[in-house]
Formats: structure tokens, sequence, C-alpha cells
């Protein structure tokens, strides 16, 4: 296994017609742990896509190197890098069967004269003779049983001599995930491989290289659109957007403590309510007319910030249906959700006309037009300067821990 590291990566897309260049990622540095499941997520045309084929050689870097362990791979070709990966299409030989998909990066993995490749494909084609009859290749009783180990791994055992064609959206995944860990290479890739299962089977597929991933403590790149994916299945979660890392974290920390209003609005869905406020002191800014508390890592910083306009951020758990006061925001329901366990409601503020999604009990009965009042969670508050950038914590204990990786027993 290796630890994956991209320093100072750029990829520029020559012009055309005329055009300009088009820069893809920027001077990009980003170090992933070994054995670590990171997820890469960003808008489309961010670069995630481009960062996975960067690393498998599919694309050739502009700027920067990439190393895979200490080794750098930027000039070797896809073969001698070590990495497998594992295509949103599946990318199975439909002319193969499940064993063969398998085993295709096996058997051509090192250069065989052609007297090996003949004593291979006549070992393949006796299988089914009598023992007397069959021609042995010890390289192929190798691949073999590589092969049964994997389907073993993936429970595909009954599919082994079937085709693509024949195989469901999840049996198709499992091979193609197969042939990727079949060849025990240093890093997976993984480009949106969930993407075209349905809702029901990419829940336990996503479940199923969760465990996967675990057991083998593959370095795994992991690009997916998918917010419920990034923040369930990564150690940590790397944002990108036009190409440039906006924050690096485990998926707590892009929650709790975005870095900049791209992170904030991006991790989290609903995304994060945002209201412009000023600063009036120490624990305290103003909405429209309202005044109200701050408290928590963020309070002693508004000290030195006084009549300061912020963009104040706050998630749809910081918001409770509280009874008429003098200091609660009067608002009126516009819009709701029932998600079964909870309802999302979209209210429209009286003062200011601002739209904020706010989470309440699915008991609660609150159709389009019903007045409420909303008390907010002085804790709850994220501030960001005019720029976009987070105003940081006080106390740096206040944000979660730094990464850990577990220290799991592998799959040989």
């Amino acid at each position: 296994m290796a630890a994956v590291r991209f320093q100072k990566v750029g990829k520029t897309y020559p012009p055309r017609r005329g055009g300009s260049p088009v820069e893809v990622l920027r001077e990009l540095d980003l170090q992933i742990e070994d054995g670590e499941f990171l997820v890469l997520v960003g808008p489309s045309g961010c670069g995630k896509s481009t960062l996975l084929r960067l690393l498998a050689g599919l694309e050739a870097t502009t700027s920067g190197e990439i190393y895979v362990g200490e080794r750098p791979v930027s000039r070797l070709r896809p073969a001698q890098r070590d990495v497998a990966m594992v295509f949103q299409s599946y990318a199975l030989y439909p002319h193969l069967s499940v064993a063969d998909n398998i085993g295709f990066g096996l058997r051509r993995s090192r250069h065989r004269s052609l007297s090996q490749q003949l004593q291979d494909s006549l070992h393949r084609a006796s299988r089914g003779l009598p023992a007397a009859l069959r021609i042995d290749s010890e390289r192929e009783r190798r691949i073999e049983a590589r092969i049964d180990e994997v389907a073993a791994t993936l429970e595909l055992e009954p599919l082994l001599e079937r085709r693509p064609k024949e195989l469901s959206g999840g049996q198709k995944q499992r091979v193609a995930l197969g042939r990727a860990i079949a060849r025990a290479p240093a890093v997976f890739l993984m480009d949106e491989p969930l993407s075209n299962l349905d809702a029901k089977l990419r829940t336990g597929t996503r479940t199923q290289i969760v465990e996967l991933q675990r057991r083998l403590g593959t370095t795994t790149l992991y690009v997916t659109h998918d917010q419920v994916e990034a923040m369930t299945m990564g150690h940590r979660i790397a944002v990108l957007n036009e190409g440039r890392l906006q924050q690096l974290g485990t998926p707590m920390q892009l929650y709790q403590w975005p870095a900049n209003l791209f992170v904030a609005q991006f991790i989290g869905s609903p995304a994060m309510n945002l209201l412009p406020v000023t600063v009036i002191g120490a624990g305290q800014v103003q909405l429209g007319s309202r005044k109200l508390a701050v408290e928590g890592p963020l309070a002693e910083v508004l000290a030195a910030r006084a009549g300061q306009e912020l963009t104040g951020g706050l998630r749809p758990e910081h918001f409770q249906l509280a009874p008429s006061t003098n200091r609660n925001l009067r608002a009126e329901v516009s819009h709701g959700e029932a998600l079964g366990n909870e309802q999302l409601l979209t209210c429209r503020l009286e003062e200011g006309g601002h739209l904020v999604q706010v989470r309440v009990s699915p008991e609660k009965i609150l159709p389009p037009g019903t007045s409420l009042h909303l008390d907010i969670d002085p804790r709850g508050w994220r501030l960001f300067d005019r720029a976009g950038d987070a105003l940081p914590p006080s106390r740096p204990e206040a944000a979660p821990p730094e990464l850990t990786l577990p220290q799991l027993p592998r799959l040989t």
C-alpha cells in the first residue's frame, strides 16, 4: 500500500478554434495517507475526474509531480503506476466471462513469451477435459486461485461463467470492483462508480465498497456528486472548485466549520442558510432590526470587528420553532417537505424577506402560509467576511479533531 501526493499539479488543455487555454487544475497540493479513503467532491468541471485520470496515467500533467509512495509517477506508463481504476460505465469486456473480466489485468501484468502464451491458452481451453488430457500452467493456476478469492470476497461465485449482458447493474459494478482489486494495486481510483444504480442498490453497494476498503486497507480516491456518499464513505473529503482545493478535512469538519462560503453552500443537504448581519460587539450581531446573540468560539472574535458587515451562516437544525417574543424572528412557511423522520420547511423571514430552511419534527402540521416564530441557536453561527472566507474560531480546540485512520487488519 502507499500514500499519494499531488505536488503543485496543474493541467491545462490547449486552446481550440482561436479560444483560450482551459486551465482545469491550478498548482494543486494534496496528500492522501496510506490506507485512507478520500472522497473528492465539487461542481461539474472543477477537475475531480481529471485528477483521477492524471494519477491513472490516462492524461499527462502540465506541471507539478504526482507521487505514489516515494516514487514519482508522472512520466510512467499507466501499467507501471500500480493503480487500478473503476469507471462510471463499468468498462467490462462484453465478449469475456465474469471470471475472465476479473482476471484480465492479471493476465497482462507482465511480459510472456509466445510459448508461455500458448501454454496459458491451452490450459484455459483444456479445463473441461479429463485430467490426463489437460495442459497445466502454473501461472494460470495462480490467476484462477486469485479470481476465486476475489469472487468469494464479492459474492460473485455463481456468476463467474456469465457474460456482462447477463448481469444486473449492481452485479456489473461488483465485477468492475473485482477486476480492480484482483491486481492488489497500491491505489484504487473510483470515478462515480454508483451513479448508474438505482437508490436502493446504490445504498447497498456503497456499504459494500466501504467494508471492502476497510478489509483491504488500500488507499482509495473516490469521486462523487452525491452528498450522502461524500459524508458517509470517506475518512476525509476534499472539496474542489475551479481547479483549486477549497478545503480538506473530515466530513464533520467540513459540515461544522466550512472554510469559506463555497464549502458552506456545497457541503450539507440542504445547504447552509446565509444571512447578512452586522457585528455590534463581542457576542452579538444584528439582522435587520433584531439583535442576536453569538456564543461559543466565535463570540470573542467579534469584539474587534464592531461595525463590520458579515455573512452569517446557520444550518437548518440551528433554527427552532418558538413562542412569540421580541427576540425571535417572525416568518411564514413557503414550502414544506416531509422526509419521514423530519420535515424540512422553507420559510420567508418577515423582515428582509430572506428564505431559510428549517428542520422540524414530522408531527408538526405547518402548511404553506402558516406564520411562526424562529429562535436561533447562538452557538450555531458561522461567520464569513466580504471575501467569503470563514472567521476562524478563537479556540482551535473548538473544531473537530484531526483525522486518525483506524488500524484494521488488511486482506492479503
